[in-house]
């Protein structure tokens, strides 16, 4: 049996039945989505090996239109997933319209069974197979935006949908929680996505460079201005523009970032050209912005400018057992990058990384088995090879598990604690590898 994880995304929900019927006899896990409004959350937090895509999915509609543009939002997200068609008998030619586009494969209604396994087999080997160079980056770390709490798989949800408008975005949420990656996600699914976002962080620039940085300045206008230069709005015209920190720009300059955001016009010093500018505005702070308005520290018109749509990210200690999937990324990630032998975290370990607060978030996580990694010596990271900023101490509130909830931390750890090798999981629970296959499906992991 293969390891991987095929989602299947079909209206009709015998389709997905029988499917789902013939394939978990050749994989671990199968996916099944009616509506294909899931796909993007399912993308976000599920590591999928091939997408196995209808080709309509509206009722009297049977052109294609909608298997293809989910086909390039597949391919936007994840440009080496393989997608496999299902297409009706006859329509060959948008089946080859389907593969110019990107699609791995196809497959005709009815299918054959074994056409339809080898042809998903091949798919999912091809997927284990090195990623091309050439591919579109998601955002450098997004890893931080993976999970499986409530609070990221509707985040994600709304991320979604907000992605492709050009509303003004105010991501909050404490450091180290990736704010900057999630601006950069939002950007990569927005139309556009294909040029470079471009960053400013607020906190940085002094009051005297800050219209010089932000609007631009002709040669000569003022004694360093050697030479004509674009604004950072100017630059990003098309664009997204990306302010990091903006709870810390202060009052005078925050009047001077309205007038543009509400005119959608710059002027840049030294000239009297009003240069219009195209762009679609995400900003990040860690600052309570309502209270500093209240206070009179913020100007409440540029809050409302900011804030059409507001996305707060929860910090890791709120996301529950999204860190065992963060401690897996990582420790998979520094392995590889310091060419370690196989390395696993000792159940001990589990428990100090789940019970410590991190205060620095998934930043400090990653920060933190790195170092792991790095001076563990043997191929098992234990406690004392865990550098926290505070000794760790069980969480007195705590409450007691009940015994699923116990089952299923023991079945994820030792997933965990054998790099995703269920057969030694299975051995190291005391149960067979069916009876681990079975409890995977029952607690949908």
């Amino acid at each position: 049996m293969n390891t991987g994880t095929i989602l299947i995304v079909d209206d009709n929900k015998g389709v997905l039945a029988s499917l789902e019927l013939l394939l978990e006899n050749y994989f671990s896990k199968i996916l099944t989505a009616s509506n294909p409004n899931q796909i993007t959350t399912l993308l976000t937090t599920r590591r999928i090996d091939v997408v196995i895509l209808d080709m309509n999915f509206s009722a009297g509609i049977n052109n294609g239109n909608e298997g293809l543009y989910w086909l390039g939002h597949i391919r936007q997200m994840a440009p080496t997933l393989p997608v496999v068609m299902l297409t009706a008998y006859g329509d060959v030619e948008l089946a080859v319209k389907a593969l110019k586009n990107g699609a791995a494969d196809f497959l005709l209604k009815p299918w054959d069974n074994q056409t339809l396994i080898d042809k998903v087999t091949e798919a999912y080997h091809s997927r284990k197979a090195p990623e091309r160079t050439a591919k579109v980056d998601r955002a450098e770390g997004f890893e931080m935006l993976v999970g499986r709490s409530p609070a990221m798989l509707q985040l994600m949800k709304v991320v979604s949908k907000v992605a492709r408008t050009d509303a003004n975005i105010l991501i909050t949420g404490e450091n180290g929680t990736g704010k900057e990656i999630l601006a950069r996600e939002i950007h990569r699914l927005s139309p556009r996505g294909a040029r470079p976002m471009l960053n400013v962080d607020m906190g940085a620039i002094s009051e005297s460079l800050f219209e010089s940085e932000l609007f631009g300045h002709e040669r000569g206008a003022f004694t360093d201005a050697h030479e004509s230069r674009p604004g950072k709005f100017e630059a990003a015209n098309g664009s997204s523009l990306f302010m990091d920190e903006l709870g810390n720009l202060p009052l005078p300059l925050q009047t001077k970032l309205l007038t543009v955001l509400q005119s959608r016009n710059v002027t840049r010093l030294g000239s009297n050209k009003v240069i219009p500018v195209d762009i679609r505005l995400i900003s990040a702070t860690n600052k309570d912005i309502p209270e500093m308005v209240k206070q009179g520290m913020f100007r409440e018109d540029l809050f409302y400018r900011i804030n059409t749509i507001h996305l707060e990210l929860p910090p890791l200690r709120e996301r529950g057992d999204d860190i065992l999937l963060f401690i897996d990324c990582f420790l998979r990630k520094f392995t590889s990058k310091y060419q370690r032998q196989e390395i696993r975290i000792h159940e001990q370990t589990v428990e100090k990384l789940r019970s410590y607060h991190w205060p620095g978030n998934i930043r400090e996580l990653q920060h933190t088995i790195e170092k792991a990694v790095i001076l563990c010596e043997g191929s098992v990271i234990r406690p004392k090879d865990i550098l926290v900023k505070q000794t760790w101490q069980p969480q007195a509130t705590a409450t007691v598990p009940n015994l699923e909830e116990v089952e299923r931390r023991a079945i994820e750890t030792a997933i965990l604690q054998n790099n995703g090798n269920l057969t030694a999981a299975a051995e190291q629970l005391g149960v067979s590898r069916q009876t681990l296959y079975n409890k995977l499906k029952r607690f949908k992991l």
